[in-house]
């Protein structure tokens, strides 16, 4: 039985080793390829969606999907996707609030902008455009033993990453478990506006200090590595599907990533103050070039008379000592022969990182390592939505989701001196995600 189907409202029986081939595929969805599923052999399936996130004061992004499959015969499934997004708006630049207004330079140098007294520092200007082609083949090798392989190709007006993958699935105990192995290698390069910061270089800000415009773009400069870096990340992931009974089936994952390069962000920078709470100066921020991640992940499907339950748990930590849980759950409740409803709950819990600090205090000494992205820090994070899918008299099918997602920013047992214990350091990020997709 397959326990969910995007072309069948209704749990209908379906063969044993269509639910091993669709829940195997997962492992490159997981390695960061298009998920495989089963395709009608013969026929083009098509997928479109549109899908608005929105942050309040914050980032705002627009993504486009189309994505298609089909099957050659014999299970031997090709599917591509292409993804375009548009991101703009207000990102954090990790700098703290300060009880005056604050003057800050552009991450090209050209222009500045200022920060409202109180106010948590925002680049408004932040704007991007993201190109994503991925394509993956999918076919039977020998007897109970299937293989698939992918390419990832994405480009964004800084960041070029490239990514291949391939993994293996084979069924064991008369079809019920399925073990599978899968690799990824991802290349990224980067070369962000400006140039890449010197690590711990001071932000120049004033430029009534210096006599004219060249020198002012000289001492920018001396801030600035003008070439290219670039990431080489490995991941494996090793998992085993397993059908209890004719209604459950559980999934349990292994991943191990390895990444080496540049992983700094070129646009965080941290605040310097003094025991009074107020800013010296501006230091951009330096992370480690390695890290090397662990996760584990369970996943059980329940297949009730009038939907399906769907619950997973993610534990994943790294020798950066970000340690997450997420536990995420949905339920598809069949209104009729024709729609559903399906409301969704995640929630997120995460440790900060071992050099994540809010700030650097002025007269210590520069550690090894710092950032005060609020993403590496300590914090919890929910998401609350619905979603209802309606099935057409032609087959074909539209999908609503809406939904609310909340972050929650904490104190990871730093001091706050003077003025920051009155401003608000760690500000929650609210936003509505929106999608309206159309299956044909």
């Amino acid at each position: 039985m397959q326990l969910t189907s995007k072309n069948h409202l209704t749990n209908k029986p379906k063969k044993v080793a269509n639910v091993n081939t669709a829940l195997a595929a997962a492992t490159c969805a997981l390695l960061g390829a298009s998920p495989v599923a089963l395709a009608d052999e013969g026929v083009w399936e098509m997928d479109a969606a549109l899908l608005y996130y929105g942050e309040a004061d914050r980032v705002t992004a627009v993504e486009g999907v189309f994505s298609a499959k089909k099957d050659f015969g014999d299970e031997h499934i090709f599917s591509g996707k292409i993804v375009l997004d548009s991101l703009t708006g207000a990102s954090a630049s990790g700098a703290v609030a300060q009880p005056n207004a604050q003057t800050y330079t552009r991450p090209s140098g050209n222009g500045q902008y200022v920060i409202a007294a109180g106010e948590t520092p925002l680049d408004d200007t932040f704007i991007d455009t993201r190109v994503q082609l991925e394509a993956q083949w999918t076919q039977p090798l020998w007897d109970d033993m299937r293989g698939s392989t992918g390419v990832h190709l994405s480009k964004e007006y800084d960041y070029l990453s490239v990514a291949v993958n391939g993994s293996l699935a084979k069924d064991f105990n008369q079809k019920n478990t399925t073990v599978s192995a899968g690799l990824s290698l991802a290349f990224d390069s980067i070369d962000p506006e400006g140039g890449r910061p010197v690590a711990f270089s001071e932000m120049v800000i004033d430029k009534g200090q210096f006599p004219n415009e060249q020198a002012y773009r000289a001492a920018f400069d001396a801030t600035r590595q003008t070439d290219t870096d670039d990431k080489t990340t490995v991941d494996l992931l090793l998992g085993v599907t397993q059908i209890i009974n004719r209604r459950m089936l559980m999934q349990f994952n292994y991943g191990f990533s390895m990444s080496d390069g540049y992983h700094t962000d070129p646009f965080k920078v941290l605040s310097v103050v003094n025991d009074q709470g107020l800013t010296q100066s501006l230091l951009h921020e330096d992370r480690p070039t390695e890290r090397t991640r662990h996760s584990f992940y369970w996943q059980t499907k329940y297949a009730l008379d009038v939907g399906v339950a769907d619950v997973s748990y993610r534990y994943a930590t790294d020798d950066w000592d970000v340690s997450s849980h997420t536990i995420d759950s949905r339920f598809r409740f069949n209104l009729s022969d024709n729609t559903y409803i399906q409301p969704h709950f995640r929630y997120y819990q995460q440790s900060a990182a071992e050099f994540y600090q809010p700030f650097l205090m002025e007269g210590t000494t520069l550690p090894t390592f710092a950032t005060a992205d609020y993403r590496l820090g300590e914090m919890t994070a929910y998401t609350l939505g619905i979603k209802y899918g309606m099935k057409m008299s032609s087959g074909n099918e539209w999908a609503f989701r809406l939904e609310y997602y909340q972050q929650d920013p904490k104190n990871a047992g730093f001091d706050e001196p003077g003025a920051l214990q009155q401003l608000d350091l760690y500000p929650s990020v609210k936003a509505v995600v929106a999608q309206v997709s159309y299956s044909f």
